[in-house]
């Protein structure tokens, strides 16, 4: 603390999302997240996105180069036998989950996001 006032950290989005997918992966489950399709800096293929989300299968056998960044998730997928560069900015995350589960675990926004 310097003269009272707590220094500014980072923010935890990125590292929960980041141990989330490596709990559902090393527990033989299949990583998706749930993307708010509105926010910007998303890239994804139109027809992908439903009731203004769009939910990725992140599973190491569906994508490729898979990079959870601080600020931002890309990676390689198939669409409809396609190949697309995907990205996401890490704010629009609202949720990982298991998709063999249903188990859905959200990352609630941070302030100033």
């Amino acid at each position: 603390m310097t003269d009272g006032v707590p220094p500014r950290m980072t923010s935890h989005r990125p590292y929960l999302l980041r141990a989330l997918y490596a709990w559902i992966a090393d527990n033989d489950m299949t990583p998706h997240l749930l993307v708010d399709a509105g926010r910007p800096g998303l890239q994804v293929p139109a027809f992908a996105v439903s009731d203004g989300k769009v939910v990725l299968n992140i599973a190491d056998r569906a994508v490729a180069g898979l990079e959870m960044g601080n600020d931002l998730i890309s990676f390689t997928a198939r669409f409809g036998g396609v190949s697309h560069q995907v990205r996401v900015r890490v704010g629009a995350v609202l949720a990982v989950y298991a998709r063999d589960r249903e188990h859905e675990m959200g990352v609630r926004e941070e302030r100033g996001e």
